[in-house]
């Protein structure tokens, strides 16, 4: 079966500064893989190339859903490469704080539906049938992350682990076959990762989506990666399971002698 994501020899460079150097990556279906590294490293880089924020200087990046070819997506814009099923949270929070958190998660269905702007604009049967049916959609999501009771509050008024599971749900109301999760436990308790760790095992295990995370909390990404890719300054230092990870002297040098026991 063919990696969902299959990135060969990325680079990107930012007026003649090289943030990333040569970058191979592949995730397979169903996979919890890291991206970890210090901070400047080059990790939201190259999320944000393989997402078409940035357009890279160099390299290939390949995704392949379910059932089809790889496809190369380099030259793709944001909105296309979501509607082909990557999606991706950010490493601030980036909701719409004047939208409900119902509304949040709707905006996302757009990729989804077909009515268009005349249908909308228009109320047609079709139009309207979709929209049911984008209620009911985002509502089993919000459900799902334990934010049914906060179905009609206002983004910017939820607690911020709940903004934060919230731009989860977002993400996979465009049914995504691959998750990036940029930093997810930032900011928050050690309860909260607790349960985030629950939360990202849970999902990969219920739809069998791939995710790639990059997080800082050792403990966390110990617990549910299955492979780590460590890059430092660009470059892509090591790769492996995570005991081999936490062994390797030149992770262990790249985080200032920092322990990885979970």
């Amino acid at each position: 079966m063919a990696p969902v994501l299959e990135v060969k020899g990325l680079s990107m460079e930012f007026g003649g500064l090289l943030a990333l150097d040569a970058i191979d990556l592949c995730i397979d279906p169903g996979e919890i893989v890291a991206l970890i590294g210090p901070n400047g490293a080059g990790k939201t880089t190259f999320f944000n190339c393989v997402t078409g924020i940035y357009r890279p200087t160099a390299g290939d990046i390949f995704i392949c859903g379910s059932g089809g070819e790889p496809e190369r997506i380099n030259s793709l814009k944001p909105n296309q490469i979501t509607a082909k099923g990557l999606a991706r949270t950010f490493q601030n929070v980036r909701l719409f704080p004047n939208m409900t958190a119902l509304e949040n998660v709707m905006v996302a269905r757009h990729c989804r539906t077909k009515a268009g702007i005349i249908g909308a604009v228009l109320k047609t049967r079709h139009a309207q049938a979709e929209e049911r049916e984008s209620v009911r959609f985002a509502y089993r999501l919000l459900k799902r992350f334990q934010l049914e009771g906060q179905v009609n509050t206002l983004a910017k008024e939820l607690a911020y682990g709940e903004q934060r599971r919230l731009e989860i749900a977002r993400a996979l109301a465009t049914e995504p076959f691959l998750l990036l999760l940029d930093e997810p436990a930032a900011g928050m308790n050690p309860k909260e990762t607790e349960e985030l760790d629950s939360l990202i095992k849970g999902l990969r295990d219920e739809t069998g989506i791939a995710i790639l995370l990059i997080e800082h909390d050792m403990k966390l990404v110990m617990s549910i990666s299955e492979r780590i890719y460590v890059v430092d300054y660009g470059e892509m230092i090591a790769q492996g399971r995570p005991s081999e990870v936490a062994a390797n002297e030149k992770v262990i040098k790249a985080y200032l002698g920092e322990s990885f026991d979970a």
